[in-house]
This record gives structure tokens, C-alpha cells and sequence, in this order.
């Protein structure tokens, strides 16, 4: 635990007295400039009537515009402010009284001796401040801080300087700045330099043996933030950002507004526009139902929806922790409106029944799935009874109780599936597809890659593998995959559910693909460690059913534009519903007899896209 520093201060009764013999200086300085020495004494008391109004009008209005309440160790600009103005008026006071009191008014003695007085009452709260800020960097002289370069010149890194200095917890050293604003160079930010340009980092680090960068520029876009992370990448410093523009604004830069980088800053994308108010019109004052909502992609449409004032939200999902947590959120978010939570399984046909009978949604999410593909490998049985027969259970219900439009959030596993997983995602869209030719309820499905921070992303176990030691582990050195953020992607569902008129599979675009050893590098790059001498990184070979490359489209299908540059729509299959129903016939007596290879065998027969694999073989897209 860093240890307290004791400000330098001076407490105000002092500060008082301080002011008083300031004032007494100054007239006595004033009066050895104009007097002959001989007569200096009598002409001070002779003018002792002056000092003494000044020495009481200074305190008064000091008093009046409350400057005794303020902290001078810890002053800040406005609190100078405040002063020279309550010092100004002071002295323009005691002109006017000394001139409508004496007869024979010096006023160049007055109006000098008021000055200095006001000049050295400054003073004494400047020094305070001097004081204190060389009291803390004398007891702060520390070898083990860490040699700290900030990157950004601005506002943010000003108070971030600040705040360093003045919080001894904020265990930094700054050696300098950088910036690519040329006029910057060699300028002094808050006692720090400019030492050069973002694209000198690299020289500076070295020279300087920075051991840890922190971003202060918090207005960056995503393409330069995660350009200027690679940049900062290619060194063995620590990497952190300060925080957003809110921080900025409320003036609090400390040890909370310092976070670790994230893998949402390597990834560089833009943020998402949506159109609100369509948004707003089909869930303002309508029931809504979201299957799965404890999870990670249903607990983020949960937390989204209300923010568009439902009359009410139903939040479905088996596991209770997760949708206990969610509803006690959002009870406090939202203590007017609170949704209603039911614990029910999608395979529960009657209680289904019973719930949708009672609340008669108008939409329904529909995100409950199993979706760990090598659990789903070791049970497929399982992932046909949840996510086959729970989406099929939850688009019969749909229909029959009049809903207006049913959303599954479906996967681009599903797109030339080589597992489980993926294949009965495929079959919820079929599913989906084939209620379309059989419904008024509209039914779409909204298909996307990895979403990161999700239950079981490898996001964070890299984060955990790192800050173990290592190993960090990756199946293969050149998989590949899309990422995005939850948030994001559940924008572009909710937007997306908007464009339909039914029967269609959105697609969203998940921006440029990834490598995952990529990803692996540059978090502990960015983590202040070297990747293969301070953490080693472990190749463990495919997982079954994994693919390297993910796909987004199948070769069947078309692709159209919306609206939305990050939506399209992947064109519908015919489908017969009497086929399908003959199909999820044979999968159901294919559970009953539970042979995971004769389950795999009839997935492959309803869903002709299946490849199947041995383990650790690579299937590419």
C-alpha cells in the first residue's frame, strides 16, 4: 500500500497573522522608498491608520468571499481567481476610504503600499502551494515508480499530470509526452515535455526506459487508437488508456479513469449508427419476451430494449443466477418498469404455453441455445433438444398466440457447419424459414460471429492464462475468426428485427476476420510481457468441429442490402414445412435411442452443408 504524504499547509489563523505583517511590510518597504531614513519611524506611525484599515478591509472581504475555507495546498486556478478578485476589491475599498479620510492623501504611497500588500497576500497562498507540491515530490522520490510516457499533449493528459502529482497512489514517473502536433514539440504540459511524435515511441521508450505508455486522448477513433496501439505494440512497455470523453468532462482522470487495454481497442472498429426511433416503434408500449435473457447476448438485449420503454419485459431462461443478477439490475435501472423473470426451459412445451397465454407477447428474442461447440461435440443429443426442439417449441408458440414478429439469434456456425453446434443452428433457420410459409407471425433469424466477452470467448481466458504466467493457448496458428462487441451486435439485432417483413436471415458484417494468434501477441505485448520469453504461447491443435475460417453466407444464398451498411439480408430458401417436420421426426427418434455417431448421421441427413471431421483435422471454409 503507497504511503500517505502530508500536505505542506498552513492553517488560515496563521495565514491571518501571515497577512498582516505582509501588509506592514509593504508600507514600511513604500515608505523607505519616499522617506528620509531619520524620519521613518514617525512617518510610519503617522501612517499606522492606513496599514491598520488595510490589515482589516483585506480580512474582511477575504472573509466575506469565503477564501478562508479554501485548501491552499491544493488551490486551484478558480480558487486564484477568486482571490484576485477579492483582493482587488479590497484595495480599490481601501483607496476610496483613505482618500474621503485624509487631507493630505499621498496617493502614490497609498495606492503603492496597497499594491504590494495585495501582491504579498498572493504570494503567501502561491508559496503554500509551492510549498506542498516540493513537500510531495521530495517524499515521492521513489525508484520503484514506473517510468511512465504519456501518449497525447491535450487536455486530458494535462490533467492527468495533474492528478499523478497530486495522488501518491498513482504509482507513475512521467519522463514525457508524445504528440503529432508539430507546434507541441519541445512545449511543457503541466512540467512535463513533448518529447516528439507518436511515431517516435519506439526511440523514446528505449531512450528514456519507459516502462509503461499510457493513452491520454480519449476523442481517438478506433483506426488510430488500434494504430496507435500496434505502434506501441512493437515495445515491452505496459500499455493502458485513460478514460472516455465522460471523464474528461467531469474533470476525474484518477486511478479509475486508467484501465488495462482491451481487445476491443486492438480491433479498431466504428461505432454503430441505428436508427432509434424505428427501433422505438415496434417496442415502445408492446410485451416483450427474450428467451435465454440471462446470458450474454440476452442479457444485453434485455439491458437495450428497456431502454426503448416496453410496457413490459418477460426475461425467460433456465439458469437462474444469471437471470436473478439481470433482473436486479434492472430493477434498479428501471425501478417504474421492472420486467418480469420466469424461470421455464425452451423444451417445456406446456409452460411455454402457459407463459405465452398469459402475457401475449408482440416480439420475441429468441437466444436461448446451447452454444459451446466441443461440449455440443460430447452431447449432441442435448444440443438437439434445447436448440432444435426449444426453437422449434418457441416458434409454435409464436404462431399460435398471435405474435407479431420472432427473432432468432442464430450463428455463422451455422453456414457449412462441421459441428454439432453449428448444424442445429442451421435447423433453427430452417425452422424459422419453414413457420414463415405457415404463419401471419413474421419470423427472421439475424446470424453473427463471435461476440466478445461472451461466455466462453477466449478472450478471457487469454486474460487469465497472462496474468497466471502463461501458458497462453491457441488451437492453430493461422485460425481465424470475426469478432464483435456485444453491444454492437445487439444494436445491429435490434435494428435488423426492424427491416423485416419475414422469412429472411440477416447477416451482419463482423468487419475484417481475425487471427487468433494474432490476438494472443498483441494482448501480451500490450500486457508488458515478450510472447514466447515471458509468456510462452501453446498450440493445442483443433477442437472437434472447429473450423479455421468462419463463413457468413452460405453458397445458396444471395445477398442483398438494407438500409444499414453493417446489415444485409441472405436470401430464403423454399422450404416444406411437411419435409421439415419429417426431418425433426427423425432427429427426435435419434435422441430417444442416444448413439451420438447415429445422431450425427441423421444431422448430416437434414442438413445436407454438414461436414463432419475426425478430430484435430483442419477443415478451412
Amino acid at each position: 500500500m503507497a504511503k500517505s504524504i502530508a500536505p505542506f499547509s498552513i492553517r488560515n489563523r496563521f495565514v491571518v497573522l501571515i497577512d498582516v505583517i505582509v501588509v506592514m511590510i509593504a508600507h514600511l518597504l513604500v515608505l523607505m522608498l519616499v522617506t528620509d531614513y531619520r524620519d521613518l519611524l514617525g512617518r510610519y506611525w503617522n501612517n499606522f491608520n492606513l496599514v491598520t484599515l488595510a490589515c482589516v478591509i483585506f480580512e474582511v472581504v477575504l472573509y466575506i468571499c469565503r477564501t478562508h475555507r479554501i485548501f491552499w495546498s491544493y488551490a486551484s486556478i478558480r480558487d486564484y481567481v477568486y482571490l484576485v478578485a477579492a483582493l482587488g476589491g479590497s484595495s480599490l475599498i481601501i483607496l476610496v476610504l483613505d482618500y474621503v479620510l485624509r487631507e493630505n492623501l499621498r496617493f502614490l504611497i497609498c495606492f503603492t503600499s496597497v499594491g504590494l500588500s495585495a501582491s504579498g497576500i498572493l504570494f503567501v497562498r502561491v508559496a503554500i502551494r509551492g510549498l506542498n507540491r516540493l513537500n510531495r515530490s521530495y517524499h515521492n522520490v521513489n525508484p520503484f515508480r514506473k517510468r511512465t510516457l504519456i501518449v497525447g499533449a491535450g487536455d486530458a493528459a494535462s490533467m492527468l499530470i495533474k492528478e499523478i502529482h497530486h495522488n501518491d497512489k498513482m504509482d507513475y514517473k512521467i519522463v514525457g509526452l508524445v504528440d503529432d502536433d508539430a507546434f507541441k514539440k519541445n512545449r511543457i504540459v503541466s512540467g512535463c515535455r513533448v518529447l516528439g511524435s507518436v511515431r517516435s515511441i519506439h526511440r523514446i521508450v528505449q531512450k528514456y526506459e519507459v516502462e509503461e505508455i499510457i493513452i491520454a486522448i480519449p476523442s481517438l477513433t478506433p483506426e488510430r487508437k488500434k494504430e496507435i496501439l500496434n505502434i506501441c505494440a512493437q515495445t515491452e512497455c505496459l500499455v493502458k488508456t485513460c478514460a472516455g470523453v465522460e471523464s474528461l468532462v467531469d474533470g476525474q482522470l484518477g486511478m479509475d479513469g486508467i484501465r488495462n487495454v482491451e481487445i476491443e481497442d486492438l480491433l479498431g472498429r466504428d461505432p454503430i449508427d441505428i436508427n432509434n426511433e424505428q427501433i422505438k416503434s415496434y417496442i415502445k408500449d408492446k410485451v416483450v419476451f427474450v428467451t435465454g435473457g440471462g446470458g450474454s447476448i440476452g442479457s444485453e438485449l434485455c439491458r437495450q430494449i428497456m431502454r426503448y420503454q416496453p410496457q413490459k419485459l418477460v426475461i425467460i431462461d433456465i439458469y437462474e443466477n444469471n437471470a436473478y443478477d439481470l433482473q436486479m439490475e434492472l430493477n434498479r435501472m428501471y425501478p417504474d418498469n421492472k420486467p418480469d423473470v420466469l424461470i421455464a426451459s425452451v423444451r417445456d412445451m406446456d409452460r411455454l404455453e402457459s407463459i405465452f397465454d398469459q402475457y401475449r407477447p408482440y416480439i420475441v428474442f429468441h437466444a436461448a441455445a446451447h452454444k459451446h461447440v466441443p461440449l455440443m461435440e460430447d452431447s449432441p443429443g442435448e444440443a438437439i433438444k434445447n436448440n432444435v426442439f426449444g426453437t422449434y417449441n418457441v416458434a409454435r408458440c409464436a404462431d399460435k398466440y398471435g405474435v407479431f414478429r420472432f427473432v432468432m439469434i442464430s450463428t455463422d456456425k451455422a453456414v457449412n457447419p462441421t459441428n454439432v453446434m453449428g448444424a442445429t443452428k442451421r435447423i433453427c433457420e430452417m425452422i424459422v424459414q419453414c413457420m414463415q410459409t405457415v404463419s401471419k407471425t413474421e419470423f427472421v433469424a439475424v446470424r453473427f460471429g463471435n461476440v466478445l466477452g461472451s461466455n466462453g470467448s477466449v478472450i478471457p481466458l487469454f486474460k487469465r492464462q497472462i496474468e497466471k504466467g502463461g501458458p497462453v493457448t491457441v488451437t492453430h496458428k493461422e485460425i481465424t475468426r470475426y469478432f464483435m462487441t456485444i453491444p454492437e451486435a445487439v444494436c445491429l439485432v435490434l435494428q435488423s428485427a426492424s427491416y423485416a417483413n419475414g422469412g429472411e436471415i440477416f447477416v451482419l458484417d463482423m468487419g475484417e476476420p481475425v487471427k487468433i494468434y494474432d490476438l494472443a501477441v498483441n494482448l501480451i505485448k500490450l500486457s508488458g510481457f515478450r510472447p514466447e520469453k515471458d509468456i510462452k504461447i501453446e498450440f493445442t491443435g483443433l477442437r472437434p468441429g472447429e473450423k479455421l475460417y468462419e463463413e457468413l453466407l452460405t453458397n445458396e444464398e444471395g445477398l442483398q442490402k438494407t438500409k444499414h451498411n453493417k446489415i444485409f439480408i441472405g436470401q430464403p430458401f423454399v422450404n416444406d414445412m411437411e419435409n421439415l417436420e419429417s426431418q425433426l421426426r427423425l432427429l427426435h427418434d435419434a435422441v430417444e435411442k442416444d448413439d451420438i455417431e447415429n445422431i450425427k448421421d441423421v444431422i448430416a441427413q437434414v442438413v445436407p452443408t454438414y461436414v463432419r471431421k475426425q478430430r484435430n483435422e483442419a477443415v478451412t471454409a
